[in-house]
């Protein structure tokens, strides 16, 4: 990608936009959309599907415009960073020299789980820094709540308006942004009482406990996919965290949730979970953890760090 004066210094031209209406929407959208394909850049749109629906009616018909399903990719935050990274490798490989995505995360996943969307925002500028890509998040301030239009303001260098593009001077270099505390709400299982709480739980002991409590109408696999992901974490607390280790469940016929707790500081790679785990020490379980659990949150505060762990739609 050629530098100019307001492009960042490497690979990968993170910007947002917010947003009020479809008008503006589409006014941001389609100059940034045509300018890649006047460059002959693969240009792609993932958005929910009455906004893609938008955008192709503004465009010209003969737009060569890839359309991704926003639902289908936006599952979760390292799923979506590992089927990115592949389809930005594809296009560097058939000879892109820049490519153009512009997309949203779906208000469904914003509501659900947007702590995890939050550091998805901020890894991605390091996860995609090797791709020559230009990227638009949309968000409509409409519809967004403001604790998350906020910290769209902190994870995107740039920010792009019907007038233009501009620097972000509320942009958080992303190691200080994921190493932050994050304050997270408790899912409204948690405000009842636990149905079993460990302390310093061995891997096979948490293993059995998930599966003796998992007795909800959830599919097997995805009782399976926890059952793992609570081995994994817990493995990791006893090795690298600090004790003593306390592991919590929750159950009811559409959820099972287990917090994993120590005292320690967490692990010290600020993308750990998100990216592959080769070369970071500890990295592993938290890399299983995300590709396969329906929703991870980690988060600090004064007692230590805690991962939580879901299975069913939160």
């Amino acid at each position: 990608m050629t530098a100019g004066p307001e492009t960042a210094p490497r690979g990968y031209d993170h910007a947002a936009v917010q947003y009020r209406s479809d008008a503006e929407l589409l006014a941001v959208a389609v100059p940034f959309l045509e300018g890649g394909l006047a460059a002959g850049e693969p240009t792609v749109v993932s958005l929910e599907p009455d906004r893609a629906e938008l955008v192709r009616r503004a465009l010209p018909a003969s737009a060569d415009v890839r359309y991704l399903t926003a639902d289908e990719l936006y599952v979760r935050p390292a799923a979506a960073i590992r089927s990115y990274r592949t389809m930005l490798a594809g296009l560097v490989a058939g000879g892109a020299t820049g490519i153009r995505v512009f997309g949203e995360i779906p208000r469904a996943a914003v509501d659900a789980a947007w702590d995890g969307w939050a550091r998805y925002e901020a890894a991605v500028n390091h996860a995609y820094d090797e791709f020559p890509l230009r990227s638009v998040c949309a968000y409509d301030t409409r519809t967004t709540p403001r604790h998350v239009l906020d910290d769209v303001a902190r994870t995107h260098p740039f920010v792009l308006t019907p007038g233009g593009r501009h620097g972000n001077a509320g942009y958080v270099d992303p190691p200080a942004f994921l190493a932050g505390p994050r304050p997270v709400a408790p899912l409204p299982i948690q405000h009842t009482a636990p149905l079993v709480v460990f302390t310093d739980p061995q891997p096979a002991t948490a293993r059995r406990a998930v599966l003796e409590l998992g007795k909800t109408d959830l599919p097997a696999a995805e009782i399976d996919d926890l059952v793992l992901a609570v081995s994994e974490i817990v493995d990791n607390a006893l090795r690298h965290g600090r004790p003593p280790v306390e592991m919590r469940i929750w159950a009811d016929p559409g959820h099972l949730v287990v917090t994993v707790h120590d005292t320690g500081d967490g692990p010290a790679d600020p993308f750990a979970g998100l990216l592959p785990a080769a070369h970071r020490i500890g990295g592993r379980g938290l890399w299983i953890a995300h590709q396969i659990c329906s929703q991870v949150a980690l988060y600090r505060d004064e007692t230590g760090f805690t991962a939580r762990l879901t299975a069913g739609n939160p």
